[in-house]
């Protein structure tokens, strides 16, 4: 049986550009097939839900009945993927709540898969969330995510005493770079309120057909293929497929796997590139 699997993405400093990861998550999942659903945690009018209206629903997730209808609905929904995306300043304080109530130690004895992705801005004070979220984490996979969208910096590169002080002291963390997208492609897209793969379609909100920009259109297409490649590196399909482990694959089952996978990762591939490809006007 697969296990639910919960990513949050978050941080507790504004202006980092979370929700602009979530919604490329939500397009990640789509394109491979695999039920997602999303809680928006700007309540009462949300962000992410402007883009992805369907998948997602509001919450303030600093009450416990929306606590309650995210984490007490994993076992029961469709979606194979929950994504929260976490409103400024309430990363620290959802973690420290999911830690009170036992759900990061549910993670950690295999029953759900934990993911946090930590959006980072450039500042010294952005960077020195990374500790502090760590602590709450135990065996979650962290996933410390530079999102040059928004912030067009070098987080400290330039200074190797400074970054390795910060990105290589949490132990299994894991660097996400979120390429920069072209401002005009970006600004186009939160104008016409549909995902990244909708604009790409060239499909309005409802569906219909739109009339966006074939350069516009490519940049976002060109873009979002960097994106994606970056999930496929951490392996982030194979992260939220995990298994229970009281139910592990049988052994017959497992060799067959094993033998067919070669094949099955061509065809992942092919499947991977296809969304961005084939969408030329």
């Amino acid at each position: 049986m697969v296990k639910p699997a919960v990513l949050i993405v978050g941080a507790d400093k504004g202006g980092v550009g979370k929700t602009t990861v979530s919604r490329t998550l939500l397009d990640y999942f789509a394109a491979h097939q695999i039920p997602t659903r999303a809680f928006d945690t700007e309540a009462p009018k949300g962000t992410l839900k402007r883009f992805h209206p369907d998948a997602t629903e509001v919450v303030d997730i600093a009450l416990v009945p929306d606590q309650m209808k995210v984490l007490d609905t994993l076992s029961v929904t469709d979606a194979a993927v929950t994504v929260i995306d976490v409103r400024a300043s309430l990363l620290s304080p959802t973690l420290r709540a999911l830690r009170d109530i036992g759900f990061i130690e549910a993670a950690r004895k295999g029953q759900i898969t934990l993911g946090v992705f930590h959006i980072l801005g450039p500042s010294i004070a952005s960077l020195d969330e990374i500790a502090e979220i760590a602590a709450y984490l135990g065996d979650a996979r962290y996933f410390m995510v530079k999102n040059f969208i928004i912030n067009n910096t070098y987080y400290f590169q330039w200074d190797e005493q400074t970054n390795s002080s910060y990105f290589n002291a949490v132990k299994d963390a894991v660097e996400v770079t979120i390429p920069k997208l072209n401002e005009m492609a970006c600004e186009q897209v939160d104008l016409a309120c549909v995902s990244f793969l909708s604009f790409i379609a060239n499909k309005k909100p409802n569906g219909d057909p739109a009339a966006y920009s074939f350069v516009l259109r490519g940049y976002v297409r060109h873009w979002l293929g960097n994106v994606w490649a970056e999930y496929d590196r951490i392996k982030l399909t194979d992260l939220v497929a995990a298994r229970t482990q009281a139910d592990p694959l049988p052994r017959a089952q497992a060799a067959r796997k094993k033998t067919a996978r070669p094949a099955r990762q061509h065809r992942d591939a092919g499947a991977r590139q296809q969304p961005l490809a084939a969408r030329a006007p």
